[in-house]
């Protein structure tokens, strides 16, 4: 998208006026895609190629892309339903957990061991009379991005999780120790569903 953009800005002015109308990032691609430039005998017909060119492997690869999203999708589904029906719980993050688990879950032997293993386990940072955590930078990185991206989603769209923001913000906590807090839930959430699945947890929001 920035190639185009770029041919656009320093395409000839009738050319750049004529695509400055069009809306939508789709709308724009399709019409690049069919355009046809002609003999390359101008600077307009040369323009036209250009970003014809660069739209068509747009295109292109955002049709590879929706076909291996739906490979990858189907897999998850078919290993850990429940897991993927749980809020915020994209295709990519049931695949990093997927991933992390392994063929032998049996040797996470606690939602402890798991949270330790994705880096979400608290890390003690008092200091004189302070008590407090901080975040743990250690763990499967891949891993702790995941339960991140699933507590942001909840954070802002999930009504249990909302509320024990709210009721751990008039306690003093910080965004970042709340942040903390949820994705050991949520690593203890899926403790349950991958690890234990006889008997799932529900997404934790209980004051720890």
């Amino acid at each position: 998208m920035r190639a185009l953009k770029a041919i656009i800005v320093s395409a000839p002015s009738a050319l750049r006026e004529h695509l400055e109308r069009l809306r939508g990032k789709m709308t724009l691609l399709r019409h690049l895609a069919a355009l046809r430039p002609g003999p390359l005998s101008s600077t307009t017909a040369s323009a036209k190629t250009s970003l014809r060119a660069v739209a068509r492997r747009w295109l292109a690869l955002d049709a590879e892309v929706r076909d291996h999203d739906a490979g990858l999708g189907r897999l998850p589904q078919s290993l850990a339903p429940k897991l993927m029906q749980a809020h915020g719980m994209s295709t990519g993050t049931a695949a990093e957990m997927l991933i992390l688990v392994g063929d032998n879950p049996e040797r996470i032997h606690s939602e402890a061991a798991l949270a330790k293993l994705c880096g979400a386990c608290p890390v003690p940072a008092s200091s004189g009379k302070t008590t407090r955590h901080r975040r743990n930078r250690g763990g499967n990185r891949q891993a702790n991005a995941a339960l991140c991206r699933v507590v942001i989603v909840r954070m802002r769209a999930h009504q249990p999780t909302r509320a024990y923001v709210r009721r751990r913000t008039a306690q003093g906590k910080s965004k970042s120790e709340i942040i903390r807090c949820l994705k050991r839930y949520v690593a203890r959430e899926i403790f349950g569903y991958l690890c234990r699945p006889t008997a799932p947890l529900q997404a934790a929001t209980a004051t720890p």
